[in-house]
This record gives structure tokens, C-alpha cells and sequence, in this order.
């Protein structure tokens, strides 16, 4: 399995780029420093998202930064990506890893604390978990967790845990005092005006208050 050495993880949302081409938005916030993408475009339809995958398994390649292709096992071995990313709808986490194999990363979005433990009985190598804060994004999951719930998911996990929804710059220094290993996000770099600056920025604050051994 490849380590899980990143603590910004980036999820795509091409509806947010302002209209500017997500490849162009992606490659911007790999400049800035991230190293773990996550392809989420689960509108697309299957050859639509091949052909986004191939582009963004280029240029991540180009970085030394992981990607991860959400739900679709087929088309992470297609594209060469470094992994995929369930939830709870999903093909089950091991059959993806009978697909996957052990040397690529499956990651898992929960919901509920029991939820991300079950994930990591099954598996999975990481958790997103979700949504701490209200966003848009995870509406419907319903209310936000909270803190409480997200320190109860880290503190009961030995895979990390990367919280999710609504997270910005701002609320870092208490997300990162749950015990997580880092963040998941959307809007905060793929929205920005400058996904470069924006991705660093979030780097630089993440490094501050990570807990190093």
C-alpha cells in the first residue's frame, strides 16, 4: 500500500471553477502544493469521466501527486490512478480491493462514527468523514457531525481520518485538534481566484498544526 503522507486532499467539482477548465484549476492547486487529488464528477458518464481521468492522471503525474477516481474501480486501473474512493453505495470495499490489489490506496466516505469503523474492518485505508460543517456539497447527508463526532472517529480509528464539509482556512487549528490527519475539501481551493495561493496557504496552516511524532 502506498503511505498516506498527505494532509490536504482535494476533491474535484468542475461546477465550481468558475467555468475555467478543471484540469487548468487542478494543476494550479498542484503548484501550490497539494498531492492527493480525488476525480468526484459523478455526473459524467462513463467515457466522459475516462477522458477527465486520463488528463488528470497527466498532470498529477507531472507533480508526484497521487489521484484517486471516485466509485469507479474500472476506470482508476484504466487510467493508472493511484486509487479509488467509496461510499456507502458503492461497489463493497473488498471487492474494490480484490480489484485494486494492495498496492493502491481505498479510500471511504462515512457519515457516522460505527460507519468508519465498519470501513475500517473491511479495509479501507482512510476515511473522509462528514460533513463536519454545513456545506452545500453534503447537504444531504443531513446535519453537520460537529467536532464531538469527528475527535469520537479519530480517536476510535488506526487508518486516518480526513475531515470533511465545509472545512476552510479558518477552522483548521479545531479540526486539526480532533486528532485528524488532515482535511478534505472542495470549494475552498477549487473555487478560489487563485487555487495556487489558496492551496499553499491551506498547506502552511495544516503544517502548523499538525501532530508530528
Amino acid at each position: 500500500m502506498q503511505p498516506i503522507d498527505f494532509t490536504l486532499y482535494l476533491i474535484t467539482g468542475r461546477s465550481q471553477t468558475g467555468g475555467r477548465p478543471l484540469g487548468t484549476v487542478v494543476r494550479q492547486a498542484l503548484a501550490g502544493g497539494v498531492r492527493a487529488v480525488q476525480l468526484r464528477e459523478k455526473d459524467l458518464s462513463g467515457l466522459e469521466l475516462f477522458a477527465l481521468a486520463t488528463e488528470l492522471r497527466g498532470i498529477t503525474r507531472e507533480y508526484g501527486a497521487r489521484l484517486i477516481i471516485n466509485d469507479r474501480p474500472d476506470i482508476a486501473l484504466a487510467v493508472g490512478a493511484d486509487g479509488v474512493h467509496l461510499g456507502v453505495n458503492s461497489l463493497p470495499i473488498a471487492e474494490a480491493r480484490r480489484l485494486m490489489g494492495t498496492e493502491r490506496l481505498v479510500g471511504y466516505s462515512a457519515h457516522a462514527v460505527e460507519e468508519a469503523r465498519q470501513a475500517e474492518r473491511n479495509g479501507a485505508d482512510f476515511i473522509t468523514f462528514g460533513p463536519v460543517y454545513d456545506t452545500p456539497s453534503k447537504a444531504a447527508y443531513g446535519a453537520p457531525l460537529g467536532l464531538g463526532k469527528l475527535a469520537e472517529a479519530a480517536a476510535g480509528l488506526n487508518i486516518p481520518v480526513f475531515a470533511l464539509g465545509g472545512v476552510k482556512i479558518m477552522s483548521i487549528p479545531e479540526v486539526m485538534a480532533c486528532g485528524v490527519a488532515g482535511i478534505a475539501l472542495i470549494s475552498a481551493i477549487i473555487a478560489a481566484a487563485d487555487p495556487r495561493s489558496a492551496a499553499a496557504d491551506l498547506l502552511k496552516t495544516l503544517e502548523q498544526h499538525v501532530a508530528h511524532p
